[in-house]
């Protein structure tokens, strides 16, 4: 056992072994550690951005207007945040949000 894990012990969640964007950028597809593949539009990634310009620190209410965000947005960048997150510049220059793995595992999810 580790020292951090002796102070803040937790259970370390899945994590992607390969995330791209799709080559329109209109897409982000994950492979996680289990095997499973999930996708998810790069609207729908804008849409929940977690960052404190999307969403008030304080209340934890959605600032960002999700109706928005077209449909058309795209990713042109991914890129690694330590082990634990993904973040991504959009095409519509956003590019503050960290996403944890737990919630990119949500995120990308069939949605039924």
């Amino acid at each position: 056992m580790s020292f951090w894990d002796r102070i803040k012990p937790a259970e370390r969640p899945l994590s992607a072994t390969e995330a791209e964007a799709s080559a329109d950028g209109l897409h982000l597809r994950l492979l996680w550690e289990d095997g499973l593949k999930t996708d998810t539009s790069a609207q729908h990634l804008r849409q929940q951005c977690p960052c404190a310009g999307c969403v008030d620190e304080w209340t934890n209410k959605r600032t960002l207007d999700a109706s928005q965000v077209p449909a058309s947005l795209r990713i042109t960048q991914v890129q690694p945040v330590g082990n634990y997150a993904l973040s991504f510049v959009f095409s519509d220059g956003h590019s503050t949000g960290i996403y944890p793995w737990k919630l990119l595992r949500e995120l990308t999810q069939p949605r039924g």
